[in-house]
């Protein structure tokens, strides 16, 4: 039988992020993935020849001294990444019918732009972003205060988190904001979290918009790119990924975790266990209630998981920058009202209706650059549904029944009404559209009722109210959206928090050697700046694309 230090359920970015730290400190560690492919929603597939990345679509915080690249750098992986900067006069393009507002980065020239556009908002405006900087900069200063004088001088430290943190997003906007479309434009980023702005907790739309105020980047490689740097460190330290290996429990006894048991019977034991899956699954089907304390019970059966999504997964045959297609989002919403669209795609059935309220389209081939082949371009345009409309299809095992694929042929049709009013002449140059539906995420992601952001990011599920790092049940750790944030960096800052408490450390001292790292970033915009090797990269996709079809 085998043994390792600490076994990781779970290989997305908090997995493997607490995996490498710990492998760095020395350790024997295993991390089990039920899927194919390592990644969790940082994975990516491939369809006829053309990738995609289901959950990665943009990350912020890039540039030097910045969290997230500080955390790849600390990681250790810094140097096998690449990003690509999105369109920096508009990485969001936030669309209601013929209007058009970009959201461009920089704070101050965010400031600018929208004082342009809104000159009778302009103080407003100013006053806005200066909150949603401090509130932002407040909750991250949080957890790392950790002597007497930092807890006496807290209250004064975070004062605007504190005057404004029980609030919702709608509640605050409109003490500062009048113009509904200027409104509609700062809280476009609702969809990052998943909730409407009378649902949204002012301080986590704080944190999510101040994450992409310099902008968003997009990885050379898409998720994947990440998923194979982080892989790669791991291996190199000694650590190791194996897939298609789905946890059926983890072994408890006296209340301490010592090793899991797989589907197929294998037992492996470990000191510790790390779960990178939500709380319901780590809790429920793997430890069991019999483990579970009352108090943890209720909490669990408390527990609210944020929406769904339907994303479908496109080719186009044809020019797209002729539609006006670069490498900033698109942000497709029929409405202003913005707490009204969220009630139309979550309580409108998903199969009826000519198209859908709102929708996000990112084009990973103009944020990727050198994925283009020269011909395709990829797509993927997602929407919030709740669960009810697919729970109904097999719980376990083969949910592919006709009436499943006949819906979704039903859902691509609708799809692409709304791509055809983005991208006019789309549904002609098709060259494949697949859905990804609740059922997929739930298959391929194991998350509970296909969430795409873990727990829902309301108030009483955040911050203090939120599932630790450190369980109830002694030497099982948990990481991944439910816990510390969501997100790409998020989760990997929750897996170093919960490397750092099973350690006995802290994440600052864990990322701390950051020598001999340096993240590449090239403009996707502008050619000007590539290195020449992205430039032979993507000769030789074209001519490779060029060899098949001929």
């Amino acid at each position: 039988m085998e043994e390792f230090d600490t076994i990781v359920i779970g290989s997305g970015a908090g997995g493997l992020a607490s995996a490498i730290c710990l492998a760095k400190a020395g350790q024997k560690v295993l991390v089990l993935e039920q899927h194919y492919v390592p990644g969790g929603w940082c994975h990516s597939f491939h369809l006829k020849g053309q990738r995609f990345s289901p959950g990665v679509h943009y990350i912020g915080l890039l540039d030097e001294g910045q969290s997230t690249n500080s955390l790849y750098k600390g990681l250790g992986i810094a140097n096998e990444l690449v990003f690509f900067r999105m369109n920096k006069i508009g990485y969001e393009h936030c669309r209601f019918g013929d209007k058009q507002i970009d959201i461009v980065a920089g704070l101050d020239n965010l400031y600018e732009s929208l004082a342009r556009q809104f000159p009778l908002e302009k103080e407003n405006i100013k006053e806005y972003l200066t909150l949603v900087e401090q509130v932002s900069n407040e909750v991250q200063l949080i957890p790392k205060m950790r002597t007497f004088w930092d807890h006496v001088t807290i209250p004064y430290r975070t004062r605007h988190m504190g005057k404004y943190g029980l609030f919702s997003l709608k509640r605050v906007i409109d003490w500062y904001i009048e113009d509904p479309l200027l409104k509609a434009v700062l809280n476009m980023q609702c969809g990052d979290h998943g909730l409407p702005p009378f649902k949204a907790c002012f301080p986590v739309h704080c944190v999510l918009m101040y994450h992409y105020f310099e902008g968003g980047f997009y990885p050379m490689g898409g998720g994947a790119g990440i998923v194979k740097a982080m892989t790669n460190r791991l291996k190199s330290l000694g650590g190791e990924v194996r897939v298609k290996q789905k946890v059926k429990k983890i072994l408890i006894e006296n209340k301490t975790a010592h090793g899991v048991e797989l589907e197929d019977g294998t037992v492996i034991f470990a000191k510790n266990v790390i779960s990178n899956a939500d709380p319901s699954t780590t809790y429920l089907k793997l430890a069991g209630k019999d483990n579970l304390s009352p108090k943890l019970l209720k909490k669990l059966a408390a527990t609210k998981y944020s929406v769904t999504s339907l994303i479908l997964f496109l080719t186009l045959d044809m020019d797209v920058r002729k539609a006006g297609i670069d490498s900033g989002n698109i942000w497709s919403l029929h409405s202003e009202d913005i707490d009204g669209v969220y009630t139309e795609l979550t309580k409108t059935d998903v199969f009826e209706g000519y198209e859908f309220p709102a929708v996000f389209i990112s084009c990973t081939t103009m944020k990727d650059p050198s994925s283009f082949n020269g011909r395709y371009h990829n797509f993927e345009i997602v929407t919030f549904i709740e669960f009810d409309g697919f729970k109904n299809f097999a719980a376990d095992g083969d949910y592919h029944s006709d009436d499943y694929e006949r819906k979704k042929k039903m859902i691509i049709n609708k799809f692409m009404n709304n791509v055809e009013k983005e991208i006019p002449g789309a549904k002609k140059h098709i060259v494949q559209a697949e859905l990804g539906t609740p059922k997929t995420n739930q298959h391929f992601v194991n998350t509970t009722n296909g969430n795409v952001y873990g727990t829902e990011k309301t108030l009483k599920q955040i911050g203090p109210f939120a599932f630790k790092n450190k369980s109830e049940i002694k030497n099982l750790y948990l990481c991944g959206a439910s816990t510390l944030s969501h997100g790409v960096g998020g989760a990997g800052y929750s897996g170093v928090e919960a490397a750092a408490l099973l350690l006995g450390t802290t994440s600052e001292e864990l990322l701390k050697d950051r020598e001999n790292q340096e993240l590449r970033i090239f403009d996707a915009e502008d050619k000007s700046g590539w290195a020449p090797w992205i430039f032979q990269k993507l000769a030789d996709r074209k001519r490779r694309f060029k060899e098949v079809k001929a």
